[in-house]
């Protein structure tokens, strides 16, 4: 058995990944890296064998290594492009519209194109706002004769007007070439091999069948090139009054070109699956090859003719008009998405209209907009903000168009805004927290039952329980409050702009406050840059960014940093195909975090190219995966819910999820409407054969782990201290997932090599002395009792393990009793028709056990982990 470990954000050491002393890389290019345990040679080793019910299974363990793709060295400067990935990230977050209506396709089409155009716009601004800080503010008006700002230069260095402007426009030029390189750079898949043919009848839409490259990427990256350059050809040439001067003629045409472009261009990689028409083709031909390399040496020949003759006598009467124009059309065109949205998910939400509110798309489907909306306004602040902090560094006072002054008082606004917001929000929170601290129950029944016997660790976990559930249901609505503050911001520098011709003197106040805010914006993000260039640490912080926006690849803008998902994907697949050619190995792909992204939609690839023999070799362990509550709900056209539930039913019960409550970053991610019912914790899940409903209750396993469906709920504090096995105090939240003892479990359970009972109980206390006769049974023998002369505080009520009665439960259970091998008679399934009732008052709960009383493990049960001697002391 090979386990195939995928790592999170923030990176991990190798040998942290595979759980070793050292490791050594074994495949890869040093970019994407396969990594082994090895010993103190160096030398490659297998892993410690998988203990797979009695009998152990000789296992391999390797790690993928991914994190040198987003950060380390020069990728750093990469954090400056933020909003343009996030403009990038927008496109992903549109409700799906592949199928419906022809109306819903048409307003996906229109939607698309909005975002491109909005992110040709926040490019063109982008690039007018170093033209104004090049051109306008220091080759116009600090080197010219006479000025004030720059005093230690001489005069006679002033006198040259075309040197001048060929430096100032060279420079913005190649910032524009650099975006432009960066944009064309892609990362190298290692292995390459084509998949196989799969059959037509089986076609399921599975998790991130649309993260594929782009073919019509370098077009797009044309236009952005073209345009970025027009910008700053349009405020060097005057601004937007047409001229009798043929270049600005040219310009212009060439920016409607490239507007016309992005519009007409529609979804690059085609997931929709249309039929190819004459319009498309045609399209497809003008933004070919060869018309690209025509534009390009078009505007390259406008820029070499400009350069030397821009008039440099003062500020620059292009700047200010260009600046106006491009916001106010990337803020409308801003708009006009937000608007089209609204029908949009109203004609789509039929696709999540049966599930629960947890798991349907955040802002029902309407997300897309504030993150466009944010992406757009840092980047004109962060643009602002360099060019506001550059004028006071250079000292004189040198004049910035009034657009800035519109800048400044719209940040200014969101900043106060903010501040409120926050006086409001963080005693809200904070009366949520201790709302759900001192509810009815002290401590949750789900608590409880997972922590049974141990009063200490129910106390401890109850807090960071309800913190968590606190963090998932809403730190979401963050995004929605900056956004609506933003936009409140917008709306008050535009009345103080329309509405005074002086602004009054709280809008001066304002001012001041937006005029440091944009200066803090810009200085910080600059200070994070330095900092992760000289130290790994802030190198992997500021990474983050770029692990959660550089997954998608470039569709709605360019200018991204490449996606690292088509280079980690297929060389996951790869690694497991080969693998896979022998035919008595199983492979177990395992993400942690934003690594189960990328093992969930490696596996869904995976299974798409191989036979049914070779899928059932095959499964999926995650751990503290966002999948469910944050993935399926902000990119449901991507990787919503229906596609999980394929997954998981192509997987046929091998898609295993580790999960703590405790986690504020990771959760379920195969159930969902979980409760507490007679001792048992019930729920609906993702079903074996792809459908969803009912589960049987969860069972316990011999850690004290709860599975209920596909998920194992892990005790947080860890039961234990356990013989050979590592062991960890205290709470862990989001980490050290691979260091739990049921992580083995869950693999083997992936690896079809072991079947979860159904329906069963281990009890986690020795019964009370005197009644053995009435305990239950293990194994088919009675559990011994405890000795006359033990001390009674040591005895507690033992879980049954015989189930319910019919009429104690709350799910009806058909007359059968299917085993799925396990050799014991277990409830059946319910009914997919019936629904879990509610939960009935606390008298009609069972208490599990006495909390005061401490739980110890039965005798003649041995762990796992006891029964082979291949698993590695603790401190491996």
């Amino acid at each position: 058995m090979v386990e195939l470990r995928v790592h999170g954000i923030l990176g991990t050491k190798p040998q942290d990944l595979t759980d070793s002393v050292a490791s050594v890389d074994v495949a890869g290019d040093g970019v994407g890296r396969i990594v082994r345990p090895a010993d103190r040679l160096l030398r490659p080793v297998p892993g410690p064998d998988l203990t797979a019910g009695e009998r152990t299974v000789p296992r391999s363990i390797e790690g993928y290594v991914w994190g040198d793709m987003t950060s380390g060295g020069s990728k750093a400067l990469w954090a400056l492009l933020f909003p343009f990935a996030l403009a990038n990230m927008a496109h992903w977050m549109l409700p799906p519209t592949d199928t419906g209506s022809r109306p819903l396709r048409w307003l996906g089409g229109a939607l698309r194109a909005g975002i491109r155009l909005t992110a040709l716009l926040l490019t063109m601004l982008f690039v007018a706002h170093l033209t104004v800080l090049g051109l306008d503010l220091i080759a116009s008006q600090c080197l010219r004769p006479g000025a004030e700002c720059l005093t230690p230069l001489p005069e006679g260095v002033r006198v040259f007007r075309a040197p001048r402007s060929i430096v100032a426009v060279a420079f913005v030029s190649a910032v524009v070439l650099g975006m432009h390189r960066l944009s064309a750079r892609s990362w190298r898949v290692c292995g390459r091999r084509e998949p196989e043919s799969t059959s037509p009848a089986r076609s399921p839409r599975l998790p991130g069948a649309e993260v594929v490259r782009d073919p019509e990427a370098p077009a797009l990256r044309i236009l952005h090139t073209v345009a970025g350059l027009c910008a700053m050809l349009l405020i060097a040439l005057g601004g937007l009054a047409p001229s009798p001067d043929p270049r600005w003629w040219v310009t212009a045409v060439l920016t409607v070109g490239c507007v016309a472009g992005v519009l007409l261009l529609d979804d690059p990689t085609d997931s929709e699956g249309r039929a190819d028409t004459p319009f498309r083709r045609a399209v497809r031909t003008v933004l070919s090859r060869r018309p690209r390399m025509v534009l390009v040496a078009l505007t390259v020949l406008v820029v070499l003719v400009t350069a030397p003759t821009v008039e440099l006598n003062g500020p620059l009467a292009g700047s200010g008009p260009v600046i106006e124009l491009l916001t106010v059309g990337m803020l409308f065109s801003c708009g006009f998405v937000a608007l089209l949205l609204v029908p949009t998910v109203l004609l789509a939400r039929d696709r999540w209209r049966g599930l629960p509110a947890r798991l349907r798309p955040w802002a029902g489907g309407w997300f897309a907009a504030p993150v466009l909306l944010i992406a757009c306004l840092l980047g004109t602040g962060f643009g602002a903000g360099l060019t506001l902090t550059t004028r006071e560094a250079l000292g004189g006072r040198p004049l910035l168009p009034d657009s800035y002054d519109t800048a400044t008082l719209l940040w200014g606004s969101a900043t106060a805004l903010l501040v409120t917001a926050g006086l409001v929000l963080v005693p809200w929170v904070w009366f949520r927290w201790w709302s759900a601290l001192r509810g009815a129950e002290p401590v949750s029944a789900e608590v409880e039952l997972l922590h049974a016997g141990r009063s200490a660790d129910q106390r401890s976990a109850e807090r960071a329980w309800k913190w968590a559930e606190l963090q998932r249901a809403h730190g979401h609505k963050a995004v929605l409050v900056l956004a609506g503050v933003l936009s409140a911001g917008t709306v008050t520098a535009a009345a103080l702009r329309l509405g005074f011709s002086h602004p009054p003197f709280w809008g001066r106040w304002l001012m001041v406050l937006g005029v440091g805010t944009l200066a803090t914006l810009a200085a910080f993000l600059l200070r994070m840059v330095y900092l992760a260039v000289r130290r790994p640490e802030a190198a992997r912080e500021l990474g983050v960014l770029c692990d959660l926006t550089l997954f998608w690849p470039r569709e709605a803008h360019p200018v991204v940093p490449p996606c690292y998902a088509l280079k980690v994907v297929p060389e996951l697949v790869n690694r497991a195909r080969q693998h896979l050619e022998d035919p008595h190995t199983r492979v177990v792909i395992t993400g942690h975090s934003q690594g189960s992204l990328l093992a969930s939609v490696a596996t869904a690839r995976l299974l798409r190219e191989l036979d049914e023999r070779d899928r059932r070799r095959v499964g999926l362990v995650t751990a503290g995966s966002q999948l469910q509550w944050a993935y399926a709900r902000g990119f449901p056209a991507v990787l919503g819910h229906d596609s999980q539930r394929e997954l998981a039913g192509e997987l046929d019960g091998r898609w295993r999820s580790l999960c703590r409550g405790t986690d504020p970053i990771g959760g379920g991610v195969g159930t969902w409407s979980r409760q507490v019912y007679d001792g048992k914790l019930l729920g609906v899940g993702f079903r074996p054969d792809g459908t969803t409903g009912p589960l049987p209750p969860a069972a316990r396993g011999p850690t004290g782990a709860l599975v209920l469906g596909g998920d194992h709920w892990l005790p947080d504090p860890q039961r234990g201290p356990f013989e050979h096995r590592r062991w960890m105090a205290g709470l862990l939240r989001h980490w050290e997932y691979s260091g739990d003892p049921e992580w083995d479990r869950a693999v083997s359970m992936a690896a079809g090599l072991e079947i979860p009972a159904r329906g069963t109980q281990l009890p986690l206390s020795t019964p009370v002395a005197g009644v053995a006769a009435h305990s239950p049974t293990l194994n088919g023998a009675p559990s011994p009792a405890a000795p006359d002369n033990s001390p009674s505080e040591r005895s507690a009520p033992v879980i049954p393990l015989e189930p319910a009665a019919p009429e104690q439960s709350p799910l009806r259970h058909e007359d059968t009793s299917e085993t799925r091998g396990t050799g014991e008679d277990t409830p059946a399934e319910p009914r997919p028709d019936q629904a879990c009732a509610p939960s009935e008052p606390s008298e009609a709960r069972r208490t599990v056990t006495d909390p005061a009383a401490e739980t110890f493990d039965p005798p003649g049960i041995t762990p796992p982990w006891e029964r082979g001697p291949a698993l590695r002391p603790s401190g491996h």
